[in-house]
């Protein structure tokens, strides 16, 4: 078995309206420095889930099995896998006030696809001048201005 690939990435969700319509966009770059992006919309959605999709795309463009450092600026995504997730599955998807988890539809996907991978999950500051944020913001924007049902 061979030594796991290296990969940063970038993540970002926006939406017009909460919800509304909205977008996704994530940079992958490899060890070697060979970067990657996508980025898509929904017609009607919210920002978490729009945060949610940008990663689990992203993860999703990997080949096998890598190692992963992952950048985020929702604190949703970022602690929702770093501190969370183990709560809610030991509640049967509930918060802990008795709840449901809302989204978990993607939170579930998440955890399937985040488990092939060793991913170091980092919360980034948005719109404060970091690059690929400002990248992924401008992936996730474009894509709902790009949108065949934009106005």
């Amino acid at each position: 078995m061979g030594e796991r690939q290296q990969f940063q990435i970038w993540t970002d969700g926006a939406c017009r309206g909460n919800p509304g319509p909205g977008g996704w966009g994530y940079i992958s770059r490899s060890a070697s420095g060979d970067e990657s992006s996508q980025y898509d919309a929904e017609q009607q959605t919210t920002n978490n889930r729009m945060e949610l999709m940008a990663v689990i795309e992203a993860l999703r463009s990997l080949p096998g099995s890598s190692q992963v450092q992952l950048f985020s600026d929702s604190q949703y995504v970022i602690k929702g896998m770093k501190e969370w997730i183990v709560g809610w599955q030991r509640r049967g998807w509930r918060k802990s006030d008795g709840k449901p988890v809302v989204n978990d539809d993607l939170w579930k996907q998440l955890i399937e696809i985040a488990a092939l991978h060793e991913i170091q999950w980092e919360w980034v500051r948005g719109h404060s001048g970091h690059e690929e944020n400002e990248r992924c913001d401008g992936l996730a924007n474009r894509a709902i201005d790009e949108a065949s049902w934009a106005p």
